[in-house]
């Protein structure tokens, strides 16, 4: 019996009934033959598609029942979850390296780095991944390479060679997958190609950590060409194309922009609105922010976004407020512009408003409600006897649950200005924002935002966001984190520390559980 015969025979044990995917496994093993060199070894196909035997160890960062690109490459039949063949596989492997041989030039890399996105983008869900796979498993850089740099590195410490040796050991660890990623930036659409290819991979990394070499190496690589050196400042107006307005309405992330009159309404001449932007991405703001001129701290959201209210004198607006920031490209998770857009965007309005002196947000509580809900008994159950009591008598009922405590706060709106119930809400969200850290860092993310650019939390607003995504997040509680020029270094100490700076207001609601 020849070769050819004995896989033909291997092969018809595995087909299934007659029908369409006869004809498929058939054209499969033709092809398996075809790719066999004269003389190579003949790998059983039916061992190839089967499972591995209980000898092989199975890869713990390898989703169960899954291969890794390397059993994949070195096999010959795909298996059923496996979007590319290995056939398949090792051709787009091969298209991957030929972007970074070291023989072509940048223009030529860029070349081929083009062809691969164009196949990127004709690509189905599941190729993608595997894609991306081969970019975080296959160009990894070399162990033994790094090991002996390392070696040579710390035999050179302290010697005229340890400045030589240093460079040759972080050279050492680049991996080949960074050269991989500048290719792509070579050719004009390639940096968009890639912040869209990040965005699309980013929901896979929880169930598929063999990717997140690649997720890693990208965020390095777009915080450093994504740097604020090389970001314009640009103010958005009504007299803006409307491209990139619509693009200020698709991107709004804090408070929804209902119609035309309504970013109408944020782009008037009390208003500013400004969005950072990169050379290569011009028509497509990283970030924006917006901003209302005022001559007080604004405690609500409402007046901000009426259509019919007046608009205010700039020759008085002395406060301005942050009342919205987006950041628009998922991709860019990671990289950090909002430190930077909001002082840029301060130094630019005191040069066009001198009477300017206050800056402040008027911010979301996101995470209150979620933290209320899971903390509601503890609070209780630490209550100072006063405050007990008067919650008791305002509820009618005692002693009161935790239960009974969010049932009340459904009807926050309805609660009057000496309620029980509603200074109670008010004293938590002083905790929340003002004591509540996780690792360190504050446990609200846009708490997180404002306290690590060296605000401080200011005064706490009821009912500044009456809408039902207010409610939904914070009972409607706002507040107003406040960028003290001059003390934005001493906010930045105490948060390394792990001490949230607060107004007094608020350090007296937190006093006030007790």
């Amino acid at each position: 019996m020849n070769t050819s015969e004995w896989i033909s025979r291997k092969v018809s044990k595995l087909l299934p009934a007659p029908g369409s995917r006869t004809r498929k496994f058939a054209g499969i093993a033709e092809r398996v033959q075809a790719e066999k060199p004269a003389g190579s070894e003949t790998t059983s196909v039916a061992e190839d598609a089967s499972t591995h035997s209980a000898s092989t160890t199975h890869n713990p960062r390898q989703p169960l029942g899954t291969r890794s690109t390397r059993e994949r490459l070195a096999g010959t039949l795909r298996r059923k979850p496996e979007a590319l063949s290995p056939r398949e596989l090792r051709h787009l492997l091969t298209e991957l390296q030929a972007m970074i041989d070291e023989r072509v030039s940048e223009v030529e890399g860029g070349r081929r780095a083009k062809a691969v996105a164009q196949w990127y983008g004709a690509a189905t869900p599941a190729q993608r991944r595997d894609c991306w796979l081969l970019m975080s498993e296959q160009f990894a850089a070399n162990p033994q390479v790094i090991k002996m740099a390392q070696s040579r590195f710390a035999a050179a410490v302290g010697t005229p060679e340890e400045t030589v040796a240093e460079v040759i050991y972080r050279r050492a660890t680049v991996s080949p997958r960074r050269r991989l990623l500048q290719r792509f930036s070579v050719f004009p659409e390639g940096v968009r190609f890639m912040v869209d290819m990040r965005a699309e991979m980013l929901p896979a990394l929880r169930g598929d950590p063999s990717l997140k070499a690649l997720d890693v190496e990208m965020e390095y690589m777009f915080s450093t060409w994504f740097d604020v050196g090389f970001l314009e400042l640009r103010r958005i107006s009504w007299d803006s194309p409307a491209s990139l307005i619509e693009k200020l309405i698709r991107y709004e992330a804090v408070h929804d922009i209902r119609s035309w009159a309504d970013v109408k309404n944020r782009l008037d001449s009390d208003r500013r609105c400004y969005g950072f932007f990169h050379p290569r991405l011009p028509d497509e703001p990283l970030i924006f922010v917006e901003v209302a001129l005022l001559h007080e701290i604004a405690p609500g959201i409402t007046p901000l976004l009426d259509e019919s209210a007046a608009i205010e004198d700039l020759n008085k607006a002395t406060t301005a407020i942050f009342y919205s920031i987006s950041n628009t490209q998922v991709g860019l998770r990671g990289v950090s512009f909002g430190d930077s857009l909001i002082k840029r965007v301060v130094e630019t309005l005191k040069a066009e408003f001198p009477r300017l002196k206050t800056f402040a947000t008027l911010s979301p509580i996101p995470g209150f409600r979620g933290w209320l809900t899971k903390h509601a008994a503890e609070i209780l159950g630490t209550l100072g006897e006063k405050v007990r009591v008067e919650l008791e008598q305002a509820m009618g009922v005692g002693p009161v649950t935790a239960p009974q405590l969010l049932a009340g706060a459904e009807a926050a709106l309805d609660l009057d200005n000496k309620s029980a119930l509603r200074l109670l809400l008010m004293r938590c969200a002083a905790r929340y924002l003002g004591q509540e850290l996780a690792a360190g860092k504050p446990l609200d993310p846009v708490a997180r935002f404002h306290l690590g650019n060296g605000a401080r939390v200011e005064r706490l607003n009821w009912a500044g966001d009456p809408s039902a995504k207010g409610l939904k997040q914070s009972y409607g509680l706002m507040v107003n984190y406040l960028y003290d020029l001059k003390r934005l270094d001493r906010h930045r100490a105490m948060m390394s520390q792990g001490k949230i700076p607060v107004s007094s207001s608020v350090r007296d609601l937190i006093k006030q559980l007790d």
